[in-house]
């Protein structure tokens, strides 16, 4: 009630940019285009005070806040309207320990400086692709990426947590969540997704040796999609887990079929390795090559550079290889793509013992251990009267498709599913409600997929 209102004494620090700051346009804008939204303020924060002190402000006003790292929610979660975003983008200190292969990381780094970082110790963090998009809401949601087979996702190597809740009725502190203290906000952490329960401030990773990779590309023409698709579901997850790789399918426009991949050993074994893809349909280009790891990563950051600015992304597991009707599906639906930016990708995660489904399924707050691949199906466009006809086409893709696959990755979030619950968190969402319970009574971090306060358990 407004009588017991604290008084409304917190300052804002940090980086401070109002609406007329000549940078505010700069400051509000999305990775996503899509999304255009107006706060009424942007924190950027350099310490965990800045955010503390941005939390209670917005706490004591009543004001609306999103969390932000990298800004790629895929559904605009990170930006409001009228409220406050606080952006930790400027806390990206990295502190390495090679010698217990420990990695403290600050939220606000994106992946290729974290990759950069490492890679001057000779280390790595199984990550993502996308060089921009930030560690925060990745690890949170998951993570998964060229090394997931091998040492398991982002969130698997997460050790620690340091995370500003809400507390009290009106203010906020950082707390640590590990093995031994506040341990169901680090099982949250480990796939429950981004902006739940707090404003993680640093993450402590265990990281992986490493030197040089092999890297694989194979091009084929669209004709062979229905030799190429099976042949790769057939086989990414059953060669060994030290390979994990991708296949990405384009609009008919474009005409291309492209597979990459990643081995932990040399060029010899992975051309031997590759041998199933190469004899599925006609490759039209192959390269196979050993590099240094960071180049590795530069390698496959090409695919997520130079993209159209706005677009419609869903996602979906594939327990099993898609029948002959559902590689038929992919291949109309691209055949009749609303516009060349059109594809679908996807990645091995699981069999032939993968890190990733050597770990239950309510171990973590990441459910879909079991599943062999993941599935992006994607729309992108420039002007905004193709909005509707590639929004549209994701819709009606995905509900085609649905027989034949399974849930959804949080980090791949889509407002159209209307089970959301289920499809991101599967049987672990009853134990995530109270995860926020415990943490966030007073549902502060809010969005419109966000975890819901759980119901207190009742007496007996």
């Amino acid at each position: 009630m407004a009588q017991s209102r604290k008084k409304t004494d917190t300052r804002l620090t940090g980086r401070i940019v109002f609406p007329d700051n000549p940078s505010y346009n700069a400051a509000r804008m999305e990775y996503n285009r899509r999304f255009s939204k107006f706060p009424r303020v942007i924190v950027f924060c350099r310490r965990t005070q800045d955010v503390i002190n941005a939390v209670k402000w917005a706490r004591e006003r009543g004001v609306r806040l999103r969390m932000r790292s990298g800004r790629h929610s895929y559904e605009g979660f990170s930006t409001v309207n009228g409220g406050i975003i606080i952006d930790v983008s400027e806390m990206n200190k990295v502190k390495v320990d090679r010698k217990n292969r420990v990695a403290v990381v600050q939220t606000g780094n994106p992946l290729a400086r974290v990759y950069r970082k490492l890679w001057n110790k000779r280390l790595a963090l199984p990550a993502g692709t996308a060089p921009d998009v930030g560690v925060a809401g990745l690890t949170l949601g998951g993570g998964i990426g060229l090394l997931s087979r091998k040492y398991g996702l982002t969130c698997d190597n997460l050790k620690q947590v340091k995370m500003v809740v809400a507390s009290g009725r009106y203010g906020a502190k950082t707390i640590v969540a590990n093995g031994k203290k506040h341990s169901d906000l680090l099982w949250a952490s480990r796939g429950g997704g981004g902006g739940n329960f707090g404003i993680a401030t640093a993450y402590t990773f265990r990281v992986r040796p490493i030197s040089t990779v092999s890297i694989y590309s194979i091009t084929w023409k669209w004709r062979d999609l229905e030799k190429v698709l099976p042949a790769w579901q057939r086989w990414a997850p059953s060669v060994t887990n030290r390979l994990t790789s991708t296949i990405e399918v384009s609009a008919k426009q474009v005409g291309t079929i492209v597979s990459t991949g990643q081995l932990l050993g040399g060029a010899g074994e992975l051309r031997r390795l590759i041998g199933p893809l190469l004899r599925a349909g006609t490759p039209i280009q192959v390269r196979v090559k050993t590099v240094p790891f960071i180049e590795a990563t530069r390698f496959f950051a090409e695919s997520d550079l130079n993209l159209e600015p706005k677009f419609k992304i869903t996602g979906a597991y594939g327990y099993k290889p898609l029948p002959r009707k559902g590689v038929r599906i992919i291949r109309d639906f691209l055949a009749k793509a609303p516009n060349r930016h059109s594809t679908v990708w996807s990645q091995s995660l699981g069999g032939a013992g993968s890190a990733v489904s050597r770990v239950a399924s309510t171990a973590t707050a990441y459910p879909h251990r079991k599943a062999e691949t993941i599935y992006e199906l994607s729309a992108r466009w420039r002007n905004n009267g193709e909005q509707q006809r590639n929004t549209r086409w994701v819709k009606r893709f995905r509900r085609a498709l649905r027989p034949f696959v399974k849930g959804d990755y949080v980090n791949f979030p889509d407002l159209q599913i209307k089970n959301w619950p289920k499809a991101y968190y599967g049987a672990n969402f009853g134990r995530l409600k109270q995860v926020k319970r415990k943490y966030d009574p007073h549902n502060v971090f809010r969005f419109s997929q966000s975890i819901p306060v759980g119901n207190r358990a009742r007496k007996r």
